[in-house]
């Protein structure tokens, strides 16, 4: 692996988008891409989506990894979106750029016409992008509140909304925060707590002036100033303890034509906290043990064995899609483990010698130790099993959940960023208990755990997509939600002719979030604590 050097953040801006709405303006999101080899993209990050703007400043900032000795080549995708799916491919293309990471670290601000395709312009649509090295990991909380906010809606109140931003060295102001949540006909606005990396926030700098502005929110994007005022972190730190920060909201025009004018509002900071934020380093390197398990589909579907059109079929060089998945995953999760024993389970076969279904049987025969020593001792207990079994079905992929599950419960009652736990499923893609399975991947989001599914061979994957949770929170039969999205799907027809190391890269690359999103959800720091280093 190629050491990475740092981490930046890009901050995203478009000035003259296509209008592809009718009666109204697009709806712009920026996604970014990555190649990773064999004509292959892989999604590193999106923006949030602004409504109603053909010049969109966007809040969210794109983060990436940058590695100074790979030529990073990148995709920025602008798109239209017009539904609540996460998939692109059914949004307007309103224009992308191809350019490489060191182009845009190397330029100060990197600005480039969009193009529909190669050598056919957006229009007149441009795409800025600057980047900020991330130094400090640190968060700022901030709670805050609003009083006596100008009436600007003709027939209600206000909707008031805050944007933060940030002076550049250059003097130019820049959008570090943009509330989420408009607060519909209230003068009196209370906002929900938020968090900003103090990165963004400031650039680690304290005194940096931060300007504050509070408007009313329009649908058709025409948003009405109500009043801004100056600050930075130090006076923002005040707050707290029940004792806030007060300051009034200005709006400059009315304070030039009127000399009765007081303010538009009092905006008062409840509270500032900065709190350190643990990266997926600070727990591996803290002693967090990474345990991997791999369950392999052997259901009828598949086709028998013996034949060449089988999913299982081993062909004359001694490999099949699935022994590719097992090995491309499987090679870059055992670093992060010392023992180098794996758990590995089949489902779906019967099983010698009663001839029973069995949906969670040891690949080496042997239920009270089914580890295998290092990948390869995976691989060679699926070879020697594939002969002595027979592929039957149904495809249960609960019983295998629940069995990492328990483990996952167990190792999360010590209460410590220990032990976390990758279950990889690779399949043909035909689910048959797809609620109790959802069931399960809901209970398992509460533990410290992931689960990948690779599937193979030419089915729909259809099932597979909906519990991916890119498409809104996966919920259970009963309807409640998963805590956080822990299941990453990936079909391997994608990455057929790409390098090995290709399906790893985008297979694995939700983990080290998901691994972070549960120690923080649970407020768990490394077991060993980083040297905090002087910013």
């Amino acid at each position: 692996m190629a050491a990475c050097v740092t981490r930046v953040e890009l901050a995203v801006s478009c000035r003259s988008l296509l209008d592809r709405d009718l009666g109204s303006r697009s709806d712009p999101l920026c996604v970014l891409l990555q190649e990773v080899g064999g004509g292959q993209w892989a999604e590193l990050d999106r923006t949030e989506r602004i409504k109603n703007c053909q010049n969109p400043e966007f809040c969210k900032k794109l983060i990436v990894d940058y590695y100074f000795e790979k030529v990073q080549k990148l995709k920025f995708g602008v798109y239209d979106i017009d539904n609540k799916s996460f998939d692109l491919n059914d949004d307007d293309y309103l224009g992308g750029i191809e350019c490489t990471l060191g182009q845009v670290v190397s330029s100060s601000l990197f600005t480039r016409p969009l193009e529909l395709k190669q050598g056919k312009p957006a229009g007149k649509g441009t795409i800025t992008i600057s980047a900020e090295e991330i130094k400090d990991s640190r968060i700022v909380y901030l709670e805050i509140e609003a009083q006596n906010l100008d009436k600007k809606d003709f027939l209600g109140k206000s909707d008031p909304f805050l944007e933060f931003y940030k002076q550049s060295d250059a003097g130019m102001w820049q959008l570090v925060y943009r509330s989420e949540v408009v607060i519909k006909n209230n003068l009196n606005p209370c906002w929900r707590k938020f968090s900003v990396p103090l990165q963004t926030f400031c650039g680690g700098d304290f005194n940096k002036p931060i300007k504050v502005q509070c408007a009313d929110h329009d649908s058709d994007g025409s948003h009405d100033l109500i009043g801004a005022f100056e600050t930075n972190l130090t006076q923002l730190q005040k707050a707290g303890d029940g004792a806030p920060v007060e300051f009034e909201c200005i709006h400059p025009e009315k304070k030039q034509k009127k000399r009765s004018y007081k303010n538009s509002g009092i905006l008062r900071i409840k509270s500032c906290k900065i709190e350190r934020e643990y990266s997926f380093l600070d727990y591996v390197m803290g002693g967090c043990q990474i345990n991997f398990t791999v369950g392999v589909d052997f259901t009828g579907s598949n086709g028998d064995p013996k034949s060449p059109d089988s999913l299982h079929y081993i062909s004359p060089d001694g490999i099949n899609e699935y022994l590719i998945a097992i090995w491309s995953v499987g090679s870059v999760v055992q670093d992060y483990d010392t023992d180098k024993l794996f758990p590995a389970f089949g489902f779906g076969a019967q099983v010698p010698p009663s001839w029973q279904v069995s949906h969670e049987f040891a690949l080496n025969f042997n239920p009270s130790n089914p580890y295998c020593q290092g990948i390869q001792g995976i691989v060679d207990a699926y070879r020697q099993i594939l002969p002595q079994i027979r592929l039957y079905g149904p495809t249960n992929f609960s019983p295998i959940i629940n069995h990492v599950a328990r483990f996952a419960a167990h190792s999360a009652q010590q209460g410590t960023a220990s032990q976390y736990f990758i279950l990889l499923i690779i399949t043909d893609g035909e689910i048959t208990d797809l609620d109790q399975t959802r069931q399960a991947i809901v209970n398992a989001s509460k533990l410290p755990m992931s689960i990948i599914i690779v599937g193979v061979g030419a089915a729909d994957f259809k099932a597979m997509e909906f519990l991916d949770g890119d498409n809104g929170v996966l919920k259970s039969l009963t309807g409640e939600p998963a805590a956080r999205d822990i299941v990453q799907f990936v079909p391997f027809r994608q990455f057929k002719n790409a390098p090995r190391e290709a399906l790893s890269q985008v297979v694995l690359a939700e983990v080290p979030k998901q691994l972070v999103s549960y120690y923080k959800w649970r407020g768990w720091p490394p077991v060993k604590l980083p040297e905090t280093k002087s910013v």
